[in-house]
């Protein structure tokens, strides 16, 4: 999984060398943590900047009624905005946290006032604006299991 983590264009022969493991044990593990839902999907990372996306935003948001109907309605909403890269259900003062990555300042007013405004429940929102990132990996760290 580290391995994979970390480039995972490795083919079968690159990961056999690596961890000094014969080819079908590998690709039979390969398949069993894709099939068990430990590998999700394998995708090439971009460089927000280089893509013209370079404005990235978390928006804080509250519901004013927290049922059922109210959470799958505004997860459905949320799931249409494409703007919108990452949302959480948190705990805390607010009720999500959205990642927002956008072209600019004016693309992000168009998002906030044209897009999210609009969803159905929202009572409070903040946003926040990355001035520069300090750390962003995608490899999780696994603890080695003895």
């Amino acid at each position: 999984l580290n391995a994979l983590q970390n480039n995972a264009k490795l083919n079968i022969k690159e990961l056999s060398d690596l961890l000094h493991i014969s080819k079908t044990p590998i690709y039979e593990r390969i398949k069993r943590l894709e099939t068990e839902g430990y590998i999700k999907r394998y995708v090439a990372l971009l460089d927000n900047k280089k893509v013209g996306l370079p404005l990235i935003a978390f928006c804080n948001v509250s519901l004013a009624v927290h049922d059922d109907e109210h959470i799958r309605r505004f997860q459905e909403e949320i799931r249409n905005i494409e703007e919108i890269a990452e949302c959480y259900s948190t705990g805390g003062m607010y009720d999500f946290l959205i990642k927002v990555v956008l072209k600019d300042l004016d693309h992000y007013n168009v998002f906030a006032f044209e897009k999210l405004t609009k969803v159905q429940g929202i009572v409070k929102m903040q946003s926040s604006f990355v001035l520069d990132e300090i750390k962003n990996v995608t490899a999780l760290n696994i603890p080695l299991v003895k």
